[in-house]
């Protein structure tokens, strides 16, 4: 790369964009695509992989193109270049024909320098027609996963999208996601014709991120105490498995005073739409959501991500935990779940339309999952292991890590329910085999004879949470699996033998008595008291400008801008213009009334 374009990219982040310096492997993908290769990028939600396409298409000739699911977002994230200075715009379905026809109009007059456009109008045969009239920089494809049966948000137009290299075979290409395991990478590589281009894969540890994983004991009381201890005031997602449990979830919430919006397929589009906007641009929205909610939304104060039932996948935990915290500060995932979540998936799966090995696949997935939920050790370290990477230290900042779980020789118990599985024909579920091994006399176990089973009884000391317990377990580490063809039948697995025997032990958890100890580390980062009604004032002027330019309030500045004016109390421009996230187009918009709160702000003595 020559000095002057390695200049030029330096020189729009610091004045565009408002940053010193590049991040992790930024500089290294910029570099490639202004050269015009081709790059495919995997960085986690919040480590800058907007810059990665932005700041070539800004120091290239003409226009970068990208391409994006995520319509209902795409008026905010121009709105956000917009106000750094960028001219950009956007075509989907939303803009009446006039207005359509105006940016395609400032495309052809070379007036535009990055367009986002949705890949169904993308494809069609008028929209390549513009583009091929058109001056292009680049195309980026974001949330590439999209392309991947395998992935968590699979999109049919995106399966299109090698046309791109075969009808503009001299305009460089990235793909870019948050989150893709090796066989997502090599499909799309395969599906876009990316095999050539460069792979820059980058960590994929969220170290500000707290994992927190609780079996579920009256869940809507477990998320309340985490709300009203926790996160007071703060904005989240809550995600639920269905449209039906999102709305009464959400109803809920907002008869217990906690301001929560719904947001699933099935809502009208409208309705989602605003709500979306609400959760964007107010303070303190909790947004109670099916996974139909997220993907590229770069609210950055998101301090909490709770999910109510199992995701499907470690893939679909990653993405969707990944929401929270971008900015960096202190966040939380918090997951609660049991295993109905682990019969209700599995059914899920099994009645899909995929092929026999999808439906394997999913299984696979859903089994790595559940692992996660009943380790012992450093969840984050679990979590980087399965997508390839190796945390050499406990984290510090797990449940595990905070409380570690209480283990206890489980071997006898396990030897006691994997015969009673096999005993009673590897035909029922958890709960008719707990209650065998209690020594229940309800009808099911009479009618069946199992009160004349070996089995019966014979686990009357353990109550059934206990035994549920041991079989989640023992589901989570393969000795087990559950048949959702069966209605959840319990099976054994070849794994189980040498245990049946006593060739070998098995360690199990204990449930914690409470969930104490987690809040070691500070959810926020605080302002310190004596600065708070400059904190307050700032954000009074940041809203007031939001409002008045119709943007939410993070487009304006991040809270770490703010924190850091709280801070250094710039009183200049010059001094201004050296925080992060303040370029010169924000410092030309809004510089002067950042600079009038600080001015007048009455400081109290030291």
């Amino acid at each position: 790369m020559s000095s002057v374009q390695s200049s030029s990219a330096q020189h729009i982040l610091q004045h565009v964009f408002g940053y010193d310096a590049f991040r992790g492997q930024q500089q290294a993908i910029i570099d490639t695509l202004i050269e015009g290769g081709d790059a495919m990028v995997i960085m986690p939600t919040g480590g800058g992989k907007s810059l990665c396409y932005q700041i070539p298409a800004l120091a290239r000739e003409g226009c970068g193109v990208v391409i994006s699911p995520l319509i209902a977002l795409m008026q905010d994230q121009v709105d956000a270049l917009r106000a750094a200075g960028v001219k950009a715009g956007f075509l989907n379905s939303s803009l009446a024909p006039q207005q359509a026809a105006e940016i395609e109009h400032q495309l052809l007059n070379g007036e535009l320098e990055l367009l986002y456009i949705a890949p169904e109008r993308l494809i069609q045969p008028r929209c390549l027609n513009l583009l091929q009239r058109a001056r292009l920089s680049l195309f980026a494809i974001d949330e590439a996963h999209c392309v991947s049966q395998w992935g968590h948000d699979f999109r049919a137009d995106y399966l299109q999208l090698s046309l791109l290299h075969q009808q503009f075979p001299q305009v460089p290409r990235v793909a870019l996601t948050a989150t893709a395991d090796e066989r997502t990478r090599q499909e799309i590589a395969q599906r876009l014709d990316l095999q050539a281009a460069q792979h820059f894969i980058s960590g994929f540890d969220r170290p500000n991120i707290q994992y927190r994983i609780q079996l579920k004991d009256k869940p809507r009381q477990q998320l309340l105490q985490f709300l009203r201890e926790e996160q007071s005031g703060h904005a989240g997602v809550v995600y639920c498995l269905s449209r039906n449990k999102v709305e009464k979830t959400a109803q809920w919430l907002c008869d217990e005073g906690f301001n929560a919006l719904p947001y699933h397929a099935g809502l009208p589009a409208e309705l989602r739409q605003h709500n979306q906007q609400r959760f964007l641009r107010e303070d303190g929205i909790i947004m109670v959501a099916t996974i139909a909610f997220g993907m590229g939304i770069d609210k950055p104060d998101v301090r909490f991500v709770a999910h109510l039932d199992l995701p499907k996948s470690v893939e679909a935990y990653y993405q969707e935990t990944g929401r929270a915290g971008r900015d960096g500060e202190p966040a939380t995932a918090l997951l609660l779940y049991g295993l109905e979540d682990v019969v209700k998936l599995g059914q899920m799966a099994a009645t899909s339309e995929g092929s026999e090995q999808f439906k394997r696949l999913e299984r696979q997935r859903l089994d790595a999952m559940l692992g996660l939920c009943e380790i012992t050790s450093c969840r984050r370290q679990t979590l980087l292991r399965y997508f390839g990477e190796t945390l050499d230290q406990p984290c510090g900042n797990c449940d595990c890590c905070l409380q570690p779980p209480i283990t206890w020789d489980g071997s006898e118990a396990s030897r006691k329910l994997l015969s009673c599985v096999y005993r009673t024909g590897q035909r029922f579920g958890a709960n008719h085999v707990i209650d065998v091994l209690r020594g229940s006399t309800n009808e099911k176990v009479q009618q069946f004879h199992h009160d004349q089973l070996s089995t019966y009884g014979i686990g009357r000391h353990f109550s059934t949470n206990e035994w549920r317990a041991v079989v989640r377990q023992l589901v989570a580490r393969g000795y087990l699996q559950v048949d959702a063809d069966a209605y959840g039948a319990l099976k054994l697995t070849e794994r189980c033998r040498p245990l049946l025997r006593g060739e070998e032990s098995i360690q199990l958890r204990k449930a914690p008595e409470k969930s104490a100890g987690l809040t070691q580390r500070s959810r926020t980062v605080e302002i310190d008291e004596r600065d708070l009604p400059l904190w307050n004032a700032l954000r009074a002027c940041r809203k007031k400008l939001a409002e008045e330019n119709g943007v939410p309030p993070y487009v304006v500045f991040h809270d770490a801008t703010l924190r850091e004016m709280v801070q250094q109390r710039p009183m200049t421009e010059r001094t201004l213009l050296k925080l992060s996230g303040v370029g010169d187009s924000k410092l030309e918009r809004f510089g002067a009334d950042f600079l009038e709160v600080i001015r007048n702000h009455e400081y109290p003595a030291q």
